[in-house]
């Protein structure tokens, strides 16, 4: 056995069998040891961040981990930024991470992304990073990374060319599984005081908080005490939603709107989640979208037995057998007509969306309309790419997500800028055969950073300062592009037009593209105006 056989025997055997990549030179013996191994499949991917991007839409459907191949620190610092999303999520991710051979690298120090500072990059977007000493050393080394990743940490092993060839020991039997820590009773006993102390109360969820009987308990507890189900701003892990799911709203993505949305709120109670810090930070305005009354309590991390905890909650509200509040199916209407909107397209996303599909949702300016339009249609998980705010996510989200479940109907709502990222995901879609509607929102331009813009600006804008977030000139061509991707796309200019491409395109197997000609909502302008005239 030589150490790359060891590596893949570590992994298979934890059951880590998919592998999204982009090898190079110094990771042959590894893609020669894949198409030798019965039980690993590997999907090619064009670029790193679709590798990387791609393993985590995977883990947030799977529930367990795929390991991405990469090529040395240039590549891997490529696919840094999915990894970024991926971190603030938990998803469990493991990366092989090639590098030169162990003797070559001391002595070239002109390639020392190549060589020697693979592992320091690899710290930076991981919770676990090693790199092997010895063959043997790979397959110990990933026997420790499945037991990691599976309790959701992102685990980077960089693996010097040389060892993947070299005589090693077959790895050890892995131990078993780590357990999550649980919350402390006394974290419990608290939760349960606020819950019953009268004040307007929010259970914010993150992690697999959302998903599942955890999302269960969380409702029926909701329902006993009062509370109202929140979710974090971009839902790590996905959430469920849709026909006869409990009813979770999200907390806004804006500064303004989220401090609306939570003003009332007297306490928060977070369970897997993070509390509601803003994105970014601006000049003389605050950094919670929650009141500074507003009491704010950790009851368990995402890092925590979050089934426990909310049994526990459950038990101690004496809610185990109440029912919860569940999300009841929109009645079908007259398909929309005329101007095409984002709401507009939300409402034949509601109308058409088969049972058990899977949104995706990197919709950016255009997201809040879709997500409201959507609430009431049939059951679905909805899949939120930018948990760490890094754009770019939707495409390999949405191929992870279909790699994961084959036999669920992915639907993809990608905004034209942050889309041409990873456009190269649409070539792996296609030679998949991945089950996708991606529909691509066309306005031309950088659309938020207008409204950023009104945050700072101190007049009009010239044309220079315009020219940074103009994408017409010239115009990407959506149908052009995907084609020359091997994927077949349409273009809508009406509402009619969408709802007659998008309900062709769910009898396709496989994946379909369609460009959506959508204007800036207007709601964006009046907002951006309503900041200058407050900031």
């Amino acid at each position: 056995m030589n150490g790359a056989q060891a590596l893949f025997k570590a992994l298979t055997d934890a059951g880590v069998t998919t592998c999204f990549a982009n090898p190079g030179t110094s990771e042959m013996q590894l893609v020669y040891e894949i198409g030798l191994a019965a039980n690993v499949r590997p999907i090619l991917c064009l670029q790193e961040d679709v590798v990387t991007g791609a393993a985590d839409g995977y883990a947030r459907m799977k529930g367990s981990p795929a390991v991405t191949l990469l090529h040395v620190g240039s590549g891997f610092a490529n696919g840094i930024a999915m990894l970024h999303n991926a971190g603030r999520a938990n998803t469990p991710v493991i990366n092989i991470v090639g590098a030169n051979a162990s003797y070559h690298q001391p002595n070239y120090p002109e390639h020392e992304l190549i060589n020697g500072r693979v592992i320091d990059l690899a710290h930076v977007v991981s919770h676990w990073a090693r790199e092997a000493r010895s063959a043997s050393e790979l397959g110990e080394l990933g026997v420790e990374a499945t037991v990691l990743a599976k309790a959701g940490k992102i685990c980077t092993i960089v693996a010097p060319t040389n060892f993947h060839w070299e005589e090693a020991a077959p790895p050890p039997i892995p131990p078993t599984a780590l357990h999550r820590p649980m919350a402390s009773p006394d974290a419990i006993t608290h939760a349960e005081n606020m819950l019953a102390n009268g004040k307007k109360t929010g259970l914010v969820l993150g992690n697999l908080a959302l998903r599942g009987d955890l999302l269960e308990i969380a409702g029926r507890i909701a329902a006993k005490t009062n509370a109202k189900l929140l979710s974090e701003t971009f839902p790590s892990f996905s959430l469920a939603r849709g026909e006869g799911r409990p009813i979770v709203e999200i907390i806004p993505y804006f500064l303004e709107t989220g401090l609306e949305f939570l003003k009332d709120f007297e306490q928060l109670i977070f369970v897997g989640a993070l509390p509601p810090v803003v994105t970014f930070a601006y000049r003389n305005k605050p950094t919670l979208k929650s009141e500074p009354r507003c009491a704010l309590f950790t009851m368990a991390s995402a890092d925590q037995d979050l089934l426990a905890a909310l049994e526990s909650l459950a038990k101690a509200t004496g809610s185990a057998t109440t029912e919860t509040m569940r999300q009841a199916r929109q009645a079908a209407t007259t398909p929309p007509t005329g101007e095409l909107t984002a709401e507009a397209i939300g409402q034949t996303l509601c109308a058409l969306m088969p049972d058990n599909s899977i949104l995706v949702d990197e919709a950016a300016t255009n997201g809040p309309q879709i997500f409201a339009a959507t609430k009431g249609a049939r059951a679905h998980d909805y899949l939120s790419p930018v948990s760490g705010g890094a754009i770019g996510g939707g495409f390999p989200m949405a191929l992870g997500a279909a790699i994961a479940c084959p036999d669920r109907k992915i639907v993809l709502v990608q905004a034209d800028g942050s889309g041409m990222y990873t456009v190269q995901a649409l070539w792996s879609m296609a030679r998949e055969k991945a089950d996708i509607v991606a529909i691509v929102l066309r306005n031309d331009a950088y659309a938020v950073l207008g409204l950023e813009m009104a945050r700072v600006r101190e007049g009009d804008l010239n044309p220079k300062m315009e020219s940074m977030f103009d994408l017409a000139n010239p115009a990407l061509d959506w149908v052009n592009i995907a084609s020359g991707l091997g994927v077949s796309a349409s273009h809508a200019q009406t509402a009619e037009e969408f709802y007659r491409n998008f309900a062709s395109a769910l009898e396709v197997k496989g994946p379909t593209l369609i460009e959506c000609q959508v204007a800036i909502p207007k709601a964006l302008a009046v907002f951006a105006e309503f900041i200058n005239k407050t900031r």
